[in-house]
This record gives C-alpha cells, sequence and structure tokens, in this order.
C-alpha cells in the first residue's frame, strides 16, 4: 500500500518518532553514502497552485542532496489547466515520478490525488494543513531542549493550518501546547476533535484560549504566524484590528520562561504579528527553524520514496 503524508495524524506517535530521529541523523551525517545516494535516479515532482520559498527550495535541494531530481510542475503549462481531471494526471504521473508534493487549497483535492495516485503524495501545504513545517518545528526544539516529550510551548495567533499541524505534533510528540486565537479564529472544529484523540495516543496536551498572556506563561518556546494567509489578503485590514493585542513583543515574550525561545515559519511581517526586536533578537530561532526545513524533507523524502 502506497503510504502519503497529508498530514502529521496518518504518521502516530511511533511514526513522527522514528521521522524526527531520521531528521536528525540526516542532518547529521548528510554526506554519507546511504544517504548521499539514497534517492539516486529517483524524481519528486512539485506541483504549486500557492506561491512558495522555502517549501519549493527546501524540497528541490533535498532531492539534490539525496543524489535524486526534483521536477517543478505548472499547472498553468500542463492539462490540469486545461481541466485533465485530477484522477487522470495523478495516474499518469505515478507512470514517471517516484513521488509528488503538492502545495495546494483544499485537502480534499489533497486526498483525491493520493487515492488515484501509486506513489506517495506529500503535503507540502493545504487550507488546514502543514505537516513538513510542523517537523521542522519539532526538530528545533528537540536540538535546543534536548527532547520535545514535556516541553510547553504557545502559539499565537490565527488558527490556521500552521496551527493545526503543531496541535497534531504536540499530541503526538508529547508536548503541552497553548493555542491563543481571538474569539472567531479558533482552530476548525473536525481538527480540534481530532486532535484529542491524537493525545490519547501520544500523551500530548493541547488548549486553547482567547488569552495570549495566559498562553505563554511560562513557556519555552512560542510560536507565531501570518496573520492573513496566502488567499485571504482582502481580509488583510479587518484581521489586523481582530488580532489586536496578539503581536508577540518584547512584553509578551517576557511572560515566558528565561530560556524561552522564538519560532515563525515564515514569511514574516514586522510590525504585525511578531516586533522587529523579537524576530531579530537573541531568543529567535526563526532561521534554524528555517534551516532545518530541509531535514525534515529529506527525513519525509527517505521515509516515503526508500522506506527510511
Amino acid at each position: 500500500m502506497t503510504r502519503h503524508l497529508l498530514d502529521l495524524a496518518c504518521l502516530g506517535p511511533r511514526g513522527l518518532a522514528d521521522l524526527l530521529l531520521l531528521a536528525e541523523e540526516v542532518k547529521t551525517h548528510p554526506r554519507e553514502a546511504r544517504y548521499a545516494d539514497a534517492l539516486k535516479g529517483r524524481t519528486l515532482g512539485m506541483l504549486f497552485h500557492k506561491a512558495s520559498t522555502r517549501t519549493r527550495i527546501s524540497f528541490e535541494v533535498a532531492m539534490n542532496q539525496l543524489g535524486g531530481s526534483a521536477l517543478l510542475i505548472s499547472t498553468k503549462d500542463s492539462q490540469l489547466g486545461r481541466g485533465e481531471s485530477v484522477a487522470d494526471t495523478a495516474r499518469t504521473l505515478s507512470r514517471y515520478l517516484d513521488g509528488l508534493m503538492i502545495r495546494t487549497f483544499e485537502d480534499e483535492r489533497l486526498a483525491e490525488w493520493a487515492e488515484h495516485a501509486t506513489i506517495p503524495i506529500i503535503n507540502g501545504l493545504t487550507d488546514l494543513h502543514h505537516p513538513c513545517q510542523a517537523v521542522a518545528y519539532l526538530l528545533t526544539v528537540k536540538e535546543r531542549f534536548g527532547t520535545v516529550q514535556g516541553v510547553s510551548m504557545a502559539y499565537v495567533g490565527d488558527g490556521n493550518n500552521v496551527a493545526h499541524s503543531l496541535m497534531e505534533a504536540a499530541a503526538l510528540s508529547g508536548m503541552d501546547l497553548r493555542v491563543a486565537t481571538p474569539q472567531g479564529y479558533e482552530p476548525d472544529a473536525e481538527v480540534s476533535r481530532r486532535v484529542r484523540e491524537l493525545c490519547a495516543e501520544g500523551g500530548g496536551r493541547v488548549t486553547v484560549t482567547t488569552d495570549p498572556k495566559a498562553a505563554v506563561d511560562g513557556v519555552r518556546a512560542v510560536y507565531t504566524d501570518v496573520w492573513a494567509s496566502m488567499g485571504q489578503e482582502e481580509e488583510k485590514a479587518r484581521r489586523e484590528r481582530d488580532f489586536a493585542g496578539f503581536q508577540v513583543d518584547d512584553t509578551l515574550l517576557a511572560g515566558a520562561a528565561g530560556d524561552a525561545i522564538f519560532m515563525h515559519c515564515l514569511p514574516a511581517y514586522r510590525g504585525l504579528e511578531v516586533s522587529a526586536g523579537v524576530m531579530d533578537g537573541l531568543r529567535s530561532a526563526v532561521f534554524d527553524q528555517a534551516e532545518n526545513r530541509l531535514h525534515a524533507q529529506k527525513a519525509v523524502l527517505l521515509t516515503l520514496l526508500v522506506g527510511g
């Protein structure tokens, strides 16, 4: 049966733990033959319906450094743009490629690809999930604190795809996550229901509040994301009003533990969801986290394309 990475829930606690260990190992020994040539002769397709910097480049570099190659697929220049069905395209591409990474909008569309493809489908970001970003987050936390289990963290901002994948990551890895959103911007109800089940499996704890100060109190990691995600640009002005008081600035971060780090998946907008002082300050682990996208992606590719 073909394995896919549509969200973190499909991995389970053991699968996520193994993925994290592999990311650490390949980061430490990138030039060993078991990694440098692991994907020799294999090709990853990359299909984007949304703009990308880190996802596209990290996947392409990851494939190259693992001995394979990556191929960018344009919806505008392919028959997808002229109405060819996902089912037919998925079946065809499965004859050419070894895996397909997709960044798109609806999760239902991603599931359709997975249903008809006979190669692994990797979620490069959807409306509800951003799993590879969450793996990079876990890797960064483990590097800083030596473990992820029991580490407390606050997510402050929109209950979006990043928040959803962090909730799944925390639930499966035994973390204590507090999600603080303005009223009306809470995480998706069905995702929250599934996360409660995952907490029972992985030992994590996830709580949701509308109080950012309470969420940040004493935690060792503080995370935020843009207030208006891709496709929500027309809501930008309203969201800036609604998110007043949810900026991660020096005052809010002062409530965290003394060794707390700040994280952001980028792109960041200084002066909105995060102050310049925090973004560029000594507690910022933002660019370590950005680098870890590369190592997280390598672990995903090794796991799905050759079995780890």
